[in-house]
């Protein structure tokens, strides 16, 4: 698809989403959960992030990042718009035995962009690179969801030996990257509104967010489960000023045109043992795709298919990640 066929319908997509905030904003009832014993959980792993959180100089800005535990390294790469918080129950478990890390994308979470730098797939993979370097780590056991899987692939293809295995969730794969559903979300980009029709809305209001229109009921089995310390961790550094959010809208933009493109022959021949994860009930990514990569990776360690999950079901499921990160380790 061509750049300007994409964006033709951009203003119609612009009101599709204005439509769909107003609509969940409507639709949102006062009692909707803030996540029940999750709540106070959340806030303790706030907080405990806020102490714990460390800041990595590259050419690429300051990278924040969490670094927990010891042993063999785990890299986690999350998804959009989240950042290393939807980990944090994974790092919990994982901890025990293995060095945990988990950075904010550039462009997302506290990290602190460089600036002019570019925070397409391409250059979160450099930055990953070059993250790793900085903390003198040759080689990781990598686990990724959502726009977080694209940089996983483009990261074991173009820098093989820093990955030793890989575990991937719900994502980007070459013949589903930008998904469909993202349309709505790269038009608003396009017109530099997204933040302000939709990210702030969300934090301003939270019961919006766990709404059927909102991130919660998008993306999230229960969407209760996204609670308020979540929703805060997630979206309040993404709107504290004018720049934050005109970063959030190039990062969006970023996703297209597709990031994957051509990566298959690559991808192809890659020996990193991989496994996926997938969540069956996602409506962002196709069902299909742990099908495609299991046809397409020579060293596939198999799939394991969640009924009930979504898009963000690492962050819901953290001993099914574990559990198969473990089982993967075993094999690889």
């Amino acid at each position: 698809m061509h750049r300007r066929e994409f964006l033709a319908g951009s203003v119609g997509g612009l009101v599709v989403g204005t439509f769909a905030a107003k609509a969940a904003w409507g639709a949102a009832q006062s009692g909707v959960s803030s996540g029940g014993g999750l709540a106070g959980a959340d806030e303790q792993a706030a907080q405990r992030y806020a102490k714990e959180r460390r800041f990595a100089q590259t050419k690429f800005g300051r990278i924040a990042y969490m670094d927990r535990g010891s042993g063999p390294v785990v890299l986690f790469l999350h998804g959009f718009p989240l950042s290393s918080f939807q980990w944090r129950g994974s790092i919990d478990r994982l901890s025990t035995n293995r060095r945990c890390l988990a950075p904010d994308s550039m462009g997302l979470g506290y990290t602190e962009v460089a600036a002019g730098q570019s925070v397409t797939p391409a250059a979160q993979t450099d930055m990953i690179a070059a993250f790793l370097d900085k903390l003198s780590v040759d080689n990781v056991d990598l686990i990724a969801n959502d726009s977080g899987g694209a940089v996983a692939q483009l990261l074991v293809t173009r820098y093989p030996r820093k990955v030793r295995s890989l575990l991937l969730t719900n994502c980007d794969v070459e013949t589903d990257s930008p998904p469909a559903a993202l349309k709505p979300v790269l038009d608003m980009a396009q017109a530099g509104v997204y933040p302000d029709l939709w990210l702030e809305p969300w934090l301003n209001h939270k019961d919006v967010a766990r709404s059927a229109y909102g991130l919660g009921g998008m993306c999230y089995s229960k969407p209760e489960n996204l609670t308020n310390a979540a929703i805060e961790q997630y979206l309040a550094p993404l709107v504290a000023s004018p720049e934050r959010k005109a970063l959030v809208n190039q990062y969006t933009l970023g996703l297209y045109p597709n990031p994957l493109a051509g990566i298959a022959p690559s991808l192809k021949k890659c020996t990193v043992p991989t496994r996926v994860v997938w969540g069956m009930s996602d409506t962002i990514f196709s069902t299909r795709s742990p099908d495609y990569l299991a046809g397409l990776l020579p060293n596939f360690a198999g799939i394991r298919r969640i009924p009930e999950a979504k898009l963000f079901f690492p962050e819901e499921y953290p001993d099914i990640i574990a559990e198969e990160a473990r089982l993967l380790w075993g094999r690889a």
